[in-house]
């Protein structure tokens, strides 16, 4: 399936459309609600989440036993590396977590996300949660998703004209960047929820800080108790590069190059989850490292089902779509990365173009 430049029109979604009853009533995403209920994939999988849950929790035991066992050396790199992949593991375990998959009642899930993502990781949970809960409303609106707000990045030809500084100076090559950039996020992670405890708008302020602070200490004890101060920043630099590799791969091909909105643009619930999302086509390895993410359009639309039964819902939500002619888009993982890159690419054209000027 071809996609077209994000800033066509054809790509944008209509604010009138899909709002029509058929058949057995209701919106279009009730009735496909129907049927994915019908099918019982809405039901918790606690066995499933006890086993998951176990072997990450014995995934990160291993690898910070591993990392005490052999003290001053470089094969300490080699952890690093395991341990940036289990700590992707534990974000994802986090995101599960925090959309309600794992318990059916908030507090279980908030304590659980707390410590897999604050103590785990050292990312905010709080800020985690407020600005992915606004990114699953309003997914690629420029306006109200803060994954699209131009920042290092522009997302849009109107970003591009009216970027500035670090995005104007880079805004030009950002597909070059994309990746290089990617090195840098685990360190934003943990930046970005340390100044979101300022914010009088975050909920537990104290509890928050605390585990973050909890996280931080631990990881720079250990580093620069068991290894000199050379090799322990090599560690450190190691770890959260590939850590944030590892998730940029994980989220990028969600939305990045698929159509974005602006304004006052109203598409149905439905429509305004399909046509931002891409998913990504692979077997049970792709589900293990993608955390189910790559099954992205059944996740917006059905965000609290159990990340296993994503791939049986996506037969039905696929063939929904096509009885009701809305586009369902899905691809590779290669041209997932290519097709965003190439979105960064054409969105930068204004930049580039000024410069010539």
């Amino acid at each position: 399936m071809t996609i077209l430049p994000t800033d066509s029109p054809a790509t944008r979604p209509s604010a009138s459309s899909g709002r029509a009853s058929g058949p057995g009533g209701g919106s279009d995403f009730a009735r496909l609600s129907r049927r994915i209920t019908e099918a019982g994939l809405l039901k918790r999988r606690p066995g499933y989440y006890t086993a998951r849950i176990g072997l990450v929790v014995a995934l990160y035991t291993l690898g910070w036993g591993a990392f005490f066992t052999l003290g001053d050396t470089w094969w300490q790199l080699a952890v690093a590396a395991l341990l940036a992949f289990v700590f992707g593991q534990v974000a994802l375990v986090a995101h599960d977590l925090a959309h309600r998959q794992v318990f059916r009642r908030r507090r279980p899930g908030e304590v659980m996300g707390r410590l897999f993502g604050n103590v785990g990781v050292g990312m905010s949970y709080g800020w985690w949660m407020d600005k992915h809960t606004r990114h699953h409303a309003h997914p690629n609106h420029e306006d109200l998703d803060p994954d699209v707000a131009p920042d290092i990045l522009v997302w849009s030809t109107d970003q591009a004209r009216a970027s500035s500084g670090v995005a104007r100076l880079i805004g030009g090559h950002q597909a070059l960047l994309f990746f290089p950039l990617l090195t840098l996020e685990g360190f934003n992670l943990h930046a970005a929820g340390l100044r979101a405890l300022r914010s009088p708008g975050m909920k537990h302020r104290v509890l928050e800080g605390t585990l973050l602070l909890l996280h931080l200490a631990g990881v720079l004890s250990a580093l620069f108790l068991v290894l000199p101060p050379g090799k322990a920043l090599a560690f450190l630099a190691v770890n959260q590069c590939l850590f944030g590799v590892y998730l940029g791969c994980i989220f990028a091909p969600n939305h990045k190059g698929m159509p974005t909105r602006t304004g006052d643009e109203r598409p149905d619930f439905l429509r305004r989850q399909v046509l931002t999302s891409r998913n990504v086509r692979g077997g049970r390895l792709t589900d293990m490292m993608l955390g189910g993410l790559n099954h992205q359009i059944e996740h917006h639309l059905f965000p609290s089902m159990p990340a296993p039964h994503l791939r049986r819902a996506r037969v039905i939500v696929r063939e929904y779509c096509a009885e009701i002619g809305v586009p369902y888009h899905e691809t590779g993982l290669i041209r997932s990365y290519r097709e965003a890159l190439a979105h960064l690419h054409r969105v930068g054209a204004p930049i580039r173009r000024r410069r010539k000027a």
